[in-house]
């Protein structure tokens, strides 16, 4: 038999847990302020007008790329977006794809400036004409005709598209033997064959081949100092030989 406590309690339980229209209305009223608040903030978050993006401060130690360089391609981006919704690795893409640009780090500072660290590809050579290689002997695509005074004259590197860090590297090892010379070497090809060709500065030319390079190499240097004052009538040196070299002299007309 049911007891009088045990009515009781199950009364006071239906009790507890009974939500009235009033409590269903304060429920929805929460939700629907609060749904309204996120649509209001991120509505004020991607409003144009609000928190803009207007300056932007370039850093870094730089001889190519000026400030028209990054705000040009920074324009290029539609639809700018604001300080709380532009994407920095968006900037950071745009930016590194000037062809002086060879890392980008972009930061937002409160409230509407963009930070652009730019660092630079560094020129090392000129490579097949109209590109140039940097320090590592990666290729880009820069203006050559925009190289400061102080690069005008790096050495002019040419070579199959794949064998660009093997060319820099090889010209590296090898002009200290020409500098000891007083030489500079101006040009180096590596052909298709895989054969290599120097220009030197006194306009010398040398056919070194596709063997024994070093070889060569330093049979030229003895030579080079054997010839005293005739190396001034030498057009080419052909050191593709297993001893000795041939050489071509300039003609009357080249001499003078």
């Amino acid at each position: 038999m049911e007891s009088i406590l045990d009515v009781e309690i199950e009364h006071k339980a239906n009790q507890k847990f009974k939500f009235s229209w009033v409590d269903a209305s304060f429920l929805l009223f929460v939700i629907i302020l609060i749904v309204f608040g996120i649509y209001s903030t991120v509505a004020w978050m991607r409003d144009s007008g609000r928190l803009p993006l207007s300056q932007f401060v370039l850093e870094g130690d730089l001889v190519y790329v000026q400030n028209q360089d990054v705000q040009s391609v920074l324009s290029r981006i539609q639809p700018f977006g604001t300080f709380m919704t532009q994407d920095v690795n968006q900037l950071q893409q745009t930016v590194e794809t000037l062809p002086w640009v060879a890392h980008a780090s972009i930061r937002k500072q409160w409230p509407n400036t963009i930070q652009v660290f730019v660092k630079e590809h560094h020129p090392a050579a000129i490579w097949n004409g109209n590109a140039l290689l940097n320090d590592t002997g990666q290729i880009f695509n820069a203006d050559v005709g925009r190289l400061h005074q102080k690069d005008q004259d790096i050495v002019k590197l040419y070579g199959p598209e794949s064998e660009s860090e093997k060319v820099l590297d090889t010209w590296r090892n090898i002009q200290p033997k020409f500098t000891d010379l007083g030489l500079q070497i101006t040009s180096v090809v590596l052909n298709d064959r895989q054969a290599w060709q120097l220009i030197l500065d006194n306009g010398i030319r040398l056919e070194l081949g596709t063997d024994a390079l070093e070889e060569r190499i330093e049979r030229f240097v003895n030579l080079y100092r054997y010839m005293n004052e005739k190396v001034r009538q030498i057009s080419y040196i052909d050191l593709r030989y297993d001893t000795g070299a041939a050489i071509g002299w300039l003609t009357e007309e080249q001499r003078q």
